[in-house]
């Protein structure tokens, strides 16, 4: 619709610094003429006025007018707190009925746009539910002067309501919908204080808070915690009062503690009674025994390897002198300070991580009492890496001792001494202890490409009784062998002869990364299991890795927070890892089974804004509305209508919003006609001269 403008508008003929002393002279002349009472004043005063009129350039401007339509934006509320209850239907059934009813106002645009992750919002906000980022998004190309308004159509838990309201002035009136019902109660979990880190083996106190809301309906409630999936343990905590709750962390890497709150007799959801804590375990530090034997080249490999640690505390328990050695050195003089044999392999045996014999052979030293001491630790939990020399083939070997009953290879006899490259088994390419090793044969790789890595000379010969054989050596034989024995684990290296890879013999190779893994394997550390399930969080994107010795083509079982099941099928990499990354679209715990292993993920904030209340509330949006003249209404006390305002009015009332009409419009055509055309001009001051003569002549 095209409308138009009339406007008188001036365009002096000369500028304004000579019109200016030009009217001040021809004033101070008829006022002069005026106070002496002059004869024909009155009509040169007239002249003068025309003659000035006319230096003005009066014209009449008609401008040609086209309508701007003002803009409304509809800001959708899709949070996770609008599922509950009937928030959901009636947040769509106000936006159509707000939409037919905006429908019928020609000269207005409306724009809808939903948060939360839906389609057409800004996505990935599952913690907090951020409206007015939304809004500025749907905006960003509109000038503010065509803003009519906007219209929230939420719950009233939004968490970026700019302070104060300032900056909504302009916007138009921001009017919010309530979605939910009146007097809501609910009771959630709080997580108050919990630690990100963990020593293992030791306590660690997570602080938690049930809260009834509006007020405490009951004096206690009962808290399930499940660590790692594991079977419940409740706590009784009182209501309203930080609690705090102690465990104990039981290995390194994420534990994770799911607790959850029994419902009260009034609830609005259960997603605010569970809550989740990581805690990454870590050693305090790494109580490491090497037994050392006949000494060689690479004894001192062991103990520089383990000292330069930190983390490691090394006892180092050498032979250097066998008791068969008769040179009539007196006792006295063997030893400064007596040995604590009793002590390490009898009292505080099971105060070590690791216990590493190397180059080892039966010498009389150590009782097979002691022997059988640790073969015990190992059953019960211990870990044990041997690294035989040729002494494991001879009659003297551990092999002969209680160690043998946990040892996986029985020696043949037979000593190999010949240059070889350890390659890693097609088992191995699948174990993390060896699987991707820097130097070896890419995955895909043609067939007989050996390692970069360097050779050995001397090999064991083993028959391997049970475990997973991960190395070999001279003719495919085997070289390291892996196995669990009852809750611990045993490594068996048939070679003394890793060292030359740290004194980088041929280019050496990857002996620390080799023994880094080893070592924790042993020690059960949850990144380097070779059956497992595994989920990481990154931001709102997880991670399932499943690692297998035998392929595995089955799929795995996703359960969201709010119990939603999915499939998800894992791609191989070849070495023995199937990962598949997923997008999480709620805050909370995530479940993933593959039938016989779980694993947790948490996603989100310990305590998400999003369910710290999910109560129905006006008082976050009342700043917005105040500032900008709009208003808060409950949809559960019936319909709203929508009017058109002007600017300076009232924008709400009750049961009742407005929407600013800003009459903008854009300039299509403008007409210009002189009001004052020369010839008139001429004819009113020569007429005014003449009456002046004419006069002043009688």
């Amino acid at each position: 619709m095209m409308g138009g403008g009339t406007a008188i508008d001036f365009s002096p003929l000369l500028p304004w610094a000579v019109l200016i002393p030009l009217f001040v002279l021809a004033a101070a002349g008829i006022l002069v003429a005026a106070f002496r009472r002059a004869r024909g004043t009155a009509w040169r005063a007239l002249g003068l006025a025309a003659l000035a009129v006319a230096l003005l350039n009066p014209a009449l401007v008609q401008e040609d007018r086209e309508p701007i339509r003002d803009v409304a934006v509809l800001v959708v509320d899709e949070s996770p707190s609008q599922n509950i209850g009937e928030r959901r239907a009636r947040t769509e059934r106000a936006l159509a009925d707000l939409q037919e009813r905006l429908s019928r106002f020609p000269d207005l645009e409306v724009r809808v746009v939903r948060t939360g992750g839906a389609e057409g919002g800004v996505g990935g906000a599952i913690e907090e539910t951020r409206l007015f980022e939304v809004l500025d998004h749907a905006m960003a190309d509109l000038p503010r002067r065509r803003m009519a308004g906007a219209v929230f159509i939420t719950d009233g838990q939004v968490h970026d309501v700019p302070g104060g309201g300032k900056g909504l002035e302009d916007l138009g009136p921001i009017h919010t919908l309530l979605t939910g019902e009146h007097d809501e109660a609910d009771r959630r979990l709080a997580v108050v204080r919990a630690p990100s880190f963990g020593l293992v083996g030791k306590e660690v106190t997570v602080t938690v808070r049930v809260e009834d809301m509006p007020g405490s309906q009951s004096p206690d409630a009962v808290v399930n915690v499940r660590q790692d999936g594991g079977a419940p343990r409740p706590f009784r905590v009182p209501v309203g009062r930080d609690v705090p709750l102690e465990f104990t962390l039981d290995h390194g890497g994420q534990n994770v503690l799911e607790m959850e709150v029994a419902a009260a007799p009034q609830e609005l959801t259960l997603a605010n009674n569970r809550a989740a804590v990581v805690i990454s375990g870590v050693r305090d530090r790494l109580r490491v025994l090497l037994v050392s034997g006949e000494p060689h080249a690479g004894e001192r490999t062991w103990r520089n390897l383990l000292k330069a640690d930190p983390g490691v505390d090394l006892v180092h328990f050498t032979i250097l002198r066998p008791p068969e050695k008769q040179d009539g050195t007196p006792i006295r003089e063997l030893s400064l300070i007596a040995f604590p044999i009793r002590e390490l392999f009898e009292i505080k045996l099971d105060e070590f991580d690791l216990i590493i014999f190397d180059r080892y052979r039966r010498r009389g030293v150590l009782p097979q009492l002691y022997l059988s001491n640790i073969a015990s630790y190992v059953e019960n939990g211990g870990a044990l890496l041997e690294a035989g020399g040729p002494s494991f083939s001879t009659s003297m070997s551990l092999f002969r001792t209680p160690l043998g009953a946990v040892l996986p290879g029985e020696p043949t006899g037979e000593v190999i001494e010949r240059p070889f490259k350890p390659t890693v088994t097609e088992l191995g390419r699948r174990h993390p202890v060896t699987a991707g090793l820097p130097g070896d044969v890419p995955v895909g790789a043609p067939q007989g490409q050996e390692p970069s890595w360097g050779r050995w000379f001397r090999q064991t010969d083993v028959t391997p009784l049970q475990g997973s054989v991960v190395m070999e050596g001279a003719d495919s034989r085997p070289l390291m062998i892996l196995n669990r024995v009852g809750e611990g684990r045993v490594a068996q290296i048939a070679s003394d002869q890793i060292w030359l890879w740290s004194r980088g013999y041929e280019g050496g190779g990857p002996q620390a990364e080799l023994l880094r893994r080893l070592a924790h394997w042993l020690m059960k550390e949850p990144e380097l299991e070779e059956n497992d399930l595994r989920a990481k969080v990154e931001g709102n994107r997880i991670t399932i890795e499943r690692r297998s010795l035998e392929p595995d083509p089955r799929s795995v079982e996703l359960t969201s927070p709010s119990d939603q099941v999915r499939g998800v099928d894992l791609v191989e990499d070849g070495n023995g890892l199937a990962t598949a990354a997923v997008l999480a679209t709620e805050p909370g715990i995530y479940r993933v089974s593959d039938g016989e292993r779980t694993a947790l993920a948490v996603v989100g904030a310990v305590n998400p804004p999003e369910l710290a209340d999910v109560r129905t509330t006006g008082d976050p949006m009342a700043p917005a509305a105040q500032a900008s003249g709009g208003g808060v209404h409950w949809l559960a006390d019936g319909d709203v209508d929508v009017r058109r305002t002007r600017p300076d009015r009232d924008q709400t009332g009750n049961n009742w919003i407005g929407l600013r009409a800003n009459g903008d419009y854009v300039v299509t055509g403008v007409r210009e006609a002189s009001l004052l055309p020369a010839g008139l001009v001429v004819l009113l001051v020569v007429g005014a001269l003449l009456a002046a003569w004419r006069r002043e002549g009688r």
